[in-house]
C-alpha cells in the first residue's frame, strides 16, 4: 500500500495510484506568527479586525469570515493614495513566537504527508478586502496604475512573510487561498487577469518553489476553468475547490499532466443542515466516475478539511474510501 503522499504524486502524475487521494489527508498545514496576525482572530459568531485594519465579521453557519467594507468601515478610501491607508501587519518576530509551529512541523511524518504553509487572504481577496468589490473591480479600469503598485506592494509582503517561514518551519508545500470568481464566472477576464494578478503569482510562487517547496496547491472554491492555463504558467500543481459548474472531465481531458484538480463535491449541494450520507454519495460518485482517477482527488470544495455542518466533511472521507474499494475504479 502506497503512503500517502505516494498516492498523491502517482495521482497527480498519472502513475498507479492504488486508491482516491481523501480529501486533504496529503496536506498538513501549519501556520504562522506572520499569519496569524495578518489574519486576526476572528471565531465564529463574532466581529473582529484583521492585521491590515479590515474589519471581519463571521456569522454562524457560513463557511467563513467575509470583510464589511460599507462606509466607514473600508480602509482604502482612495486607490490612488493607497499608501497612505495600507499598512503591512509585521513578518518578524522573535523565536519564542515561532516555537509552538516549529514543534507542530517538526513532529509530521513528511514520509507521509506534504508540511504545508498557508497563506490567506490572497492577492486578490486583499484588494476587495481593503476597497469593497465594487471599487476593487471598478479600479482595474479607472486606476490600473495603483492598482499595479497596490498589488506589487502585497506580493512584496507575501514574499517577506515567506522569507521567515522558510528557515523556521521547512515547508514542502503551499496551501494558498485566493477566490477568483463566483460559482458560474471569473471575476476578471484571462486578459486582465493575466495582466495584474500573474505576475504576482509568478513572483510568489517561483520564490517558494525556489527555496525547497515542491507542491504549490491554489484554493478557489468557485467557477474558474478559463484562469486554468494562468494557473498553469504561475506554477499551480494542484486547483483546490473546482465546483462542477468548471466541467472538471474536460479540464482533466485538457491540462491533465500540467495540472491536478481537487474537489467537485460542491459544499452548496452536500454541506446542509438537513446532509446525508446517501445524497453525498450520490454526487461523489458521480464526479469520480466522470473524472476517474488520474489528475483528480476527490473532495468537497471549500478551502480547508472542515465543513460548514458537522459530520460532512467525515461523511466524505467515508464515501470516498467505500468509492475506492468498488471494482469500477480499477485500483490495485
Amino acid at each position: 500500500m502506497l503512503t500517502i503522499k505516494q498516492n498523491l504524486l502517482e495521482t497527480i502524475h498519472g502513475g498507479e495510484p492504488d486508491r482516491f487521494v481523501n480529501q486533504f489527508e496529503y496536506l498538513a498545514m501549519v501556520s504562522n506568527p506572520a499569519l496569524m496576525e495578518s489574519m486576526g482572530s476572528c471565531t465564529q459568531g463574532s466581529t473582529s479586525r484583521n492585521g491590515w485594519g479590515v474589519t471581519i465579521a463571521y456569522p454562524l453557519n457560513v463557511p467563513g469570515p467575509f470583510p464589511m467594507t460599507k462606509g466607514d468601515l473600508v480602509v482604502v478610501k482612495d486607490v490612488a493614495r493607497w499608501r497612505d491607508y495600507v499598512k503591512a501587519p509585521p513578518t518578524r518576530f522573535p523565536e519564542e513566537a515561532w516555537k509552538p509551529f516549529v514543534e507542530m512541523a517538526d513532529s509530521i511524518d513528511r514520509e507521509e504527508q506534504f508540511v504545508a504553509a498557508f497563506e490567506a487572504p490572497g492577492i486578490f481577496e486583499k484588494l476587495h478586502y481593503l476597497m469593497g468589490m465594487e471599487e476593487a473591480l471598478i479600479n482595474f479600469y479607472e486606476e490600473p496604475g495603483a492598482m499595479h503598485e497596490l498589488i506589487d506592494f502585497l506580493a512584496g509582503y507575501e514574499i517577506e512573510s515567506a522569507k521567515e517561514v522558510i528557515p523556521h518551519l521547512h515547508p514542502d508545500a503551499v496551501f494558498h487561498h485566493d477566490d477568483w470568481g463566483s460559482h458560474i464566472s471569473s471575476f476578471l477576464s484571462p486578459e486582465m487577469f493575466d495582466e495584474f494578478l500573474l505576475p504576482a503569482y509568478k513572483r510568489i510562487y517561483g520564490f517558494w518553489r525556489e527555496n525547497g517547496v515542491e507542491l504549490i496547491v491554489h484554493h478557489s472554491d468557485s467557477y474558474a476553468a478559463n484562469l486554468v492555463p494562468s494557473m498553469i504558467k504561475m506554477g499551480v500543481d494542484i486547483w483546490q475547490g473546482p465546483v462542477t459548474t468548471n466541467n472538471i472531465p474536460e479540464l482533466i481531458k485538457t491540462y491533465g499532466g500540467q495540472i491536478s484538480f481537487h474537489g467537485g463535491i460542491d459544499n452548496g449541494v452536500v454541506d446542509r443542515e438537513n446532509w446525508s450520507k446517501e445524497n453525498i454519495m450520490k454526487y461523489a460518485r458521480q464526479i469520480c466516475q466522470e473524472c476517474g482517477r488520474h489528475y483528480f482527488i476527490p473532495g468537497g470544495t471549500v478551502g480547508g478539511p472542515g465543513s460548514t455542518y458537522p459530520g460532512v466533511y467525515e461523511a466524505i472521507a467515508e464515501v470516498i474510501d467505500e468509492l475506492s474499494r468498488e471494482e469500477q475504479f480499477h485500483f490495485g
